[in-house]
C-alpha cells in the first residue's frame, strides 16, 4: 500500500501499547532539545502524522504527562517506552520513530533545537539544521 491507503503500526516494549497510522507519515526529525534528551538519553527521533490518521488500538498501557502549556507526551506506564509528542494547537502529533514497527522505509530529513544540543556528541551530517523549532520549513512538517 502506498500514500494514503498505508498503514503503519507501532507500540510499546511491552505490547501494552499499540497504534496504527493511515497514511504518509513524515520524515525523522531529531530534536536535540532538553527535554529529548531527558526522555531519550541524547535526541528523540520522531515522525510526524496528521492527528486523525493515528488509531490507539491497546491503550492498556498509555499514560500522558504534560510536559509544557504546549504539549503532551504519550508513553508505556508499563515498560516505560516513550511513544508520542502531542501538541495542543496543532493538528499533527509526533511519533517517536523507534516505537514504529519496522522496516518504515523512512529517512532522516532534519535536526531541531540544535542550540541545546548536548556536549557529548556531534551532529556530522548534511541534513538541515535548526537552532531551535524548523517551524514547518521541513518537508510535510505539518502543524
Amino acid at each position: 500500500m502506498a500514500g494514503k491507503d498505508k498503514i503503519t503500526t507501532g507500540g510499546c516494549l511491552c505490547g501494552a501499547v499499540r497504534y496504527e497510522v493511515r497514511g504518509p507519515l513524515r520524515g525523522v526529525v531529531n530534536c536535540h532539545c532538553t527535554m529529548c534528551q531527558k526522555l531519550h538519553g541524547a535526541f528523540g527521533a520522531h515522525s510526524k502524522a496528521r492527528k486523525v490518521n493515528i488509531t490507539i488500538t491497546n491503550e492498556d498501557g498509555l499514560a500522558w504527562f504534560q510536559t509544557s502549556q504546549v504539549a503532551r507526551r504519550g508513553f508505556c506506564r508499563e515498560c516505560g517506552s516513550s511513544l508520542f509528542w502531542e501538541p495542543f494547537d496543532f493538528d499533527a502529533t509526533g511519533i517517536i520513530a523507534g516505537s514504529l514497527d519496522g522496516p518504515t522505509g523512512l529517512k532522516t530529513i532534519g535536526h531541531i533545537f540544535v542550540g541545546e544540543k548536548s556536549d557529548f556528541y556531534e551532529i556530522n551530517d548534511a541534513f538541515p539544521k535548526f537552532d531551535a523549532s524548523s517551524d514547518g520549513e521541513l518537508v510535510n512538517d505539518y502543524k
